[in-house]
């Protein structure tokens, strides 16, 4: 009977054993309750777009984008940055190390192998566990060892860490693009204030030569006693003002052609071989239809950020896979032997196999608090997305408008530099028939270099809108099929 208890309570064992490491198991389990998070990410429909963002089936700008200004050497430009921008270089060595960062991961989902040899000198104590003939004497060990290991990966761990790293890459490919349209966008706006320079220096050079003008009529009035040396002062200090000011006006040229110089990635040289701008007006502005919805795949900074949130869903989904128990399967075969005569032989073959468990039970926390922090990354992600989502239409809307109210003012602004070139051609012509004063001329020459400033700022700055609305519009990029497929499916995973 007593024989009968016995057996039984070995049996028993077992199963009290596995009941126990269940408990256990559903303990840490569970470890994770009441973690989770509320935020989601903003849908472009949410938004009410249909006033600022009206519906005027327009395109979608190309990828050469600056084509349309009918300047052949802005493409070149923003091509030659392309090739050579540290920032850009900077750009893709950041998606090198995401897709190395993958690559990693992937080798982390597949059975591992690896060969080593060693080779030990040890003299063998006498009182311990090797036996004679052996204890007490010197033996050299040689083993060669085969080992083979493979991650079980029952929680997915593996896979989600693989699919974060995935994740990471677009976005990192989506932030190079971003790169490149923010160089480009740059030397096109820099290009295009060289050419408002231009435009005033030209504006300038005119001004020069009417007051070189005014100043010979005004010596001549001198001569025949119409005019004191008052005016013929005051004419020879608006002549040294015009040439000061194309003297600065020069100088602004030469900084913005360092700029480019920089922004080329090459020395301030590069920059003075730039030869004068010769922009043009650019395509119609019309905005696309289905504009909202379809800005988040158009702009890489969307792209980008919306990727960045996947990520963390997919580090959210690691973090929760470390509570559970993590089963790792190892093998081993190989050969052991003292000496190397027998170290060949079948007789120093040796080999293993079996499962190696780690259970999480208690760790003060520390699973936990990891936890907490991957869902303080997913809503700063979110947080992130919503605001860049805010901000894009919000820029397409800003710069849309700034045109309209551009055009709206050049109209009126054209019709004003006429009447003030009109007006400064009666004053000259009844300033020399001595019909009028130098004051006279001098007002209408004013107002005239101020009409042909406020017009020649407003043609550059209307392009520079133009440019800056290009760039709003995700200069040309769109997010490849593929990855708009994943974008699908990433917007429909939410974390638990």
């Amino acid at each position: 009977m007593k024989n009968q208890t016995k057996s039984a309570a070995l049996l028993c064992r077992p199963a009290l054993m596995l009941s126990a490491v269940y408990i256990a198991v559903l303990a840490g389990c569970a470890n994770y309750a009441g973690i989770h998070s509320d935020k989601q990410m903003a849908q472009p429909a949410s938004f009410a777009t249909t006033q600022s963002l009206p519906t005027e089936q327009g395109h979608w700008p190309a990828a050469g984008w600056a084509a349309q200004f009918g300047d052949a050497q802005l493409g070149a430009l923003i091509d030659e940055a392309l090739q050579g921008s540290p920032s850009l270089e900077m750009a893709r060595a950041r998606v090198a190390a995401a897709a190395a960062a993958s690559e990693g991961a992937n080798a982390n989902t597949l059975p591992q192998v690896s060969a080593g040899y060693s080779m030990n000198r040890q003299r063998f104590s006498e009182t311990a566990l090797v036996p004679p003939p052996y204890a007490g004497a010197w033996q050299t060990e040689n083993k060669a060892v085969v080992n083979a290991s493979y991650d079980l990966d029952l929680w997915g761990k593996n896979r989600e860490a693989l699919k974060s790293t995935v994740s990471a890459l677009s976005a990192s490919e989506a932030e190079a693009e971003q790169v490149k349209l923010t160089l480009s966008t740059a030397i096109a706006r820099a290009y295009n204030e060289l050419a408002r320079l231009y435009a005033l220096r030209d504006i300038a050079a005119d001004q020069l030569a009417q007051r070189q003008q005014v100043l010979r009529l005004t010596q001549g009035r001198v001569t025949m006693g119409l005019d004191t040396d008052v005016e013929k002062r005051g004419a020879e200090a608006d002549v040294a003002t015009a040439e000061a000011a194309i003297a600065s006006l020069d100088g602004s040229v030469q900084r913005v052609r360092f700029q480019l110089g920089a922004l080329l990635g090459k020395g301030p040289d590069r920059g003075l071989a730039i030869a004068r701008p010769a922009l043009g007006v650019g395509d119609v502005v019309a905005l696309p239809d289905n504009l909202p919805a379809d800005l988040v795949s158009r702009r890489p900074d969307l792209v980008a950020a919306r990727w960045r949130v996947d990520a963390t869903t997919h580090d959210i989904a690691v973090a929760k896979a470390e509570f559970y128990p993590d089963i790792n399967l190892s093998a081993m075969i190989g050969l052991d032997a003292f000496g190397f005569g027998r170290f060949l032989t079948a007789a120093s073959r040796t080999a293993g196999v079996g499962p190696a468990i780690h259970l999480p039970i208690f760790d003060g926390g520390a699973l936990r608090a990891q936890l907490k922090g991957r869902y303080a990354d997913f809503d700063y992600a979110v947080a992130h997305y919503n605001e860049t989502l805010v901000s894009a239409l919000s820029d397409v809307a800003t710069q849309l408008s700034e045109i309209r109210a551009i055009d709206n003012e050049l109209a009126a602004s054209v019709r004003a530099q006429d009447a003030a070139r009109r007006a400064l051609q009666l004053a000259l012509a009844q300033y020399k028939g001595g019909l009028t004063t130098q004051l006279t001329v001098l007002h209408a020459q004013a107002n005239a270099l101020a009409a042909d400033q406020q017009v020649a700022n407003l043609r550059m700055a209307r392009r520079d809108r133009q440019i800056a609305l290009a760039a709003a519009l995700g200069g040309g990029y769109q997010e490849t099929p593929q990855n708009t497929l994943q974008a699908q499916a990433a917007q429909h995973t939410q974390a638990r």
